[in-house]
């Protein structure tokens, strides 16, 4: 009795021994494991040829964000009426080049009972003087500049919108690929604890409880691949492409810590190319040249009036003509007149338009100057967000995912040699998913705030046509 006890104790402390050795192998080469790690996280991040995620993912014809961001510029909804809308505009400026045209008056009168008549023929020709026409050309032309900056905007925010998208349903294959790899494990562990039962060496609890871990997983798995088909259909959505249209993903989320331009040179650029501020800036020039159309209208203007007119006339007696004979006093005369009309602007002379233009002016200002701020905010902000959403990145990547697995594979070989229970590894497992699913959420932050760096500073790496 008491060498079988010694014999327990004995094994016990060999079992523990060995585990304290896997921790020490494992703790003292820290600084050298998270080189190893850091490599392997960096190589999860490279998306792997995978039969379960070949409905999602296909890294040889699939469609890169770039590609993704070129088809939604062609093929969203919103982005082709506005094209249209671009397009009704420049044809306002043609009408605005057109001349005014002239009028045509005829008439005719004929007397009741008589034989007198007349045929008036009379026509006018505005002359817009004033600067009309130069102003109104000018109204047209700045608000085509205004609408081709809006519609890069447009542009501009459709590409962000797509690269996050695209990011999201990404990151969703991450995920979906690493339940469906935990999956398998988890069932091939499954099945070692049924033979272990069957051998007698665990007890059927243990079963139970790998069962349970095991469906809890699968259920996890499809509510995963649940998420990445919303995000499909979201992504196919924002781009123009038919619910059922095929679509892979071809990329992934290597290379997103690297050198970015100082937030000086990043704010710089944006307050000098952003389409939002163009069309602010356009905005501003609009209402100063309405001003100057509605001075325009308030300034005399004339047009030239020119007529001819046929009458008959006569008498009802009888007179002598050219002949010695008796005839009807009859006539025929023939009448040109030329002139012109001017509109004198004494009482009207458009101050109410012209006050309305000005405080449309003063208001365009103040939008830009506000937006002007808002660019700088936001290139801040989101520079802000990357340091952040980055260096948490690298503290999972480098001191948290890589150590997580390695202390599961501690506490599974543990659990293997007798010296922890099934409960054990089944918590720590758990610990290390939500790791792992921390991470990819750490890395999908990373990779929308540099979306958002690009969207704020008004990349031109945004949108690549």
């Amino acid at each position: 009795m008491k060498l079988r006890n010694a014999i327990k104790q004995g094994w016990r402390l060999a079992c523990a021994a060995l585990a304290v050795a896997l921790m020490v192998t494992q703790y003292s080469g820290l600084a050298s494991a998270q080189t190893v790690n850091a490599a392997t996280s960096e190589s999860r991040l490279a998306l792997d040829a995978r039969p379960g995620l070949a409905l999602y993912v296909d890294q040889a014809g699939g469609m890169t964000a770039d590609e993704v961001v070129a088809y939604a510029l062609e093929h969203n909804g919103e982005l082709i009426a506005a094209r249209k809308e671009l397009a009704a505009a420049r044809a306002l400026v043609k009408q605005a080049s057109l001349r005014a045209n002239p009028t045509l008056d005829v008439g005719g009168s004929k007397q009741v009972n008589g034989g007198d008549n007349s045929v008036m023929v009379s026509g006018s020709l505005p002359l817009e003087l004033g600067g009309r026409r130069s102003t109104r050309i000018l109204v047209a032309e700045r608000e085509v500049e205004m609408r081709e900056a809006a519609f890069a905007d447009r542009e501009r925010a459709l590409a962000a919108e797509v690269r996050a998208k695209f990011g999201e349903a990404l990151a969703g294959v991450y995920k979906l690929g690493f339940t469906s790899d935990l999956l398998s494990t988890e069932e091939r562990g499954y099945r070692l604890v049924v033979a272990r039962v069957l051998e007698g060496r665990s007890a059927p609890l243990e079963q139970n409880q790998m069962l349970v871990e095991v469906n809890r997983i699968r259920s996890m798995r499809e509510t995963e691949d649940g998420k990445v088909q919303v995000a499909m259909f979201e992504l196919r959505n924002a781009i123009g492409m038919e619910p059922d249209a095929p679509l892979r993903l071809r990329g992934d989320f290597t290379g997103l810590v690297d050198n970015l331009p100082p937030v000086e040179e990043a704010t710089r650029l944006a307050l000098s190319s952003r389409p939002d501020l163009l069309a602010a800036r356009a905005a501003e020039s609009l209402a100063a040249a309405q001003i100057e159309q509605a001075r325009a209208e308030g300034r005399p203007d004339a047009s030239v009036n020119v007529g001819y007119q046929r009458m008959s006339s006569g008498f009802p007696v009888n007179g002598i003509d050219d002949r010695g004979q008796l005839a009807p006093v009859m006539g025929t005369f023939h009448t040109i007149t030329a002139g012109v009309s001017i509109n004198l602007p004494v009482r009207n002379k458009n101050q109410g338009a012209i006050e309305a233009a000005v405080a449309q002016s003063e208001a365009a200002k103040s939008r830009r100057e506000f937006a002007e701020l808002t660019v700088r905010r936001e290139v801040a902000a989101a520079y802000a967000r990357y340091t952040s959403a980055a260096r948490a990145m690298e503290i999972y990547r480098v001191g948290v995912e890589g150590q997580a697995d390695a202390n599961l594979k501690v506490v599974q070989k543990t659990y293997e040699l007798g010296a922890k229970t099934l409960l054990d590894y089944i918590s720590e497992q758990r610990r290390f998913i939500e790791v792992e699913n921390s991470f990819i959420d750490a890395v999908l932050d990373t990779y929308r705030a540099r979306v958002e760096i690009a969207r704020a500073a008004g990349s031109p790496e945004l949108i690549k046509k």
